[in-house]
């Protein structure tokens, strides 16, 4: 999943897009100002879009294997308690969000904010999955949730990971004050246009 993270941000697509495949991302750089509104409208359709087609994409290959029980789709579900589940999402999302921003708006490692997120996506995955699957998206997990009909627990992955990252943001935002948020892209150093509320070139003239 990590390859995978730095792939899509490395991509043409990914450089083109901003590369954030999260709405909970897309929602907290709307909260900065980073995008306008109609865009993030956009962008979280199409994230959810993508996810299912993704799951179908994956049927499709896949078969029937893909509903075993040991699979069910991929399904996101607190295994340690829902209270145990909510604060670990809430957690590792502040921490991923915080590090896209420190490193993003930082000029020598601003290039490098896909490797730095997709680095905690593979410690997450590593040492925190066992608590609450490891989400941070409400994309992911409502499109394995979809098919499985698994809605129960669905609530802790739309709520915890936009309220980690909002979190996340708040704080950058009171350390370093809303202008030291440049843009909202992962990459931003190729070039692809960019259609955010950008300000990536005093970054770099720093």
């Amino acid at each position: 999943m990590a390859c995978t993270a730095v792939l899509l941000v490395f991509s043409g697509w990914g450089k083109q897009s901003g590369a954030h495949f999260n709405p909970a991302v897309t929602l907290t750089f709307l909260r900065l100002k980073k995008i306008r509104p109609w865009d993030a409208v956009f962008y979280v359709l199409a994230q959810f879009m993508g996810g299912l087609l993704g799951v179908l994409i994956a049927s499709v290959l896949v078969g029937m294997a893909i509903a075993h029980p040991t699979v069910h789709y991929a399904v996101t579900a607190p295994n340690a308690g829902w209270k145990i589940a909510f604060l670990a999402e809430v957690i590792i999302s502040f921490f991923l969000f915080l590090t896209v921003l420190i490193v993003s708006n930082t000029k020598n490692l601003a290039r490098y904010a896909g490797f730095f997120s997709s680095a905690l996506v593979a410690t997450y995955i590593t040492f925190e999955a066992p608590f609450s699957g490891m989400s941070m998206n409400p994309a992911r997990s409502f499109a394995s949730a979809l098919p499985a009909r698994a809605f129960d627990d669905l609530w802790i992955y739309f709520l915890a990971p936009p309220l980690g990252m909002l979190l996340a943001a708040e704080l950058y935002v009171r350390l370093r004050s809303a202008n030291a948020v440049y843009c909202a892209k992962y990459h931003h150093h190729n070039e692809k246009r960019c259609i955010f509320n950008c300000r990536f070139a005093e970054l770099q003239s720093h």
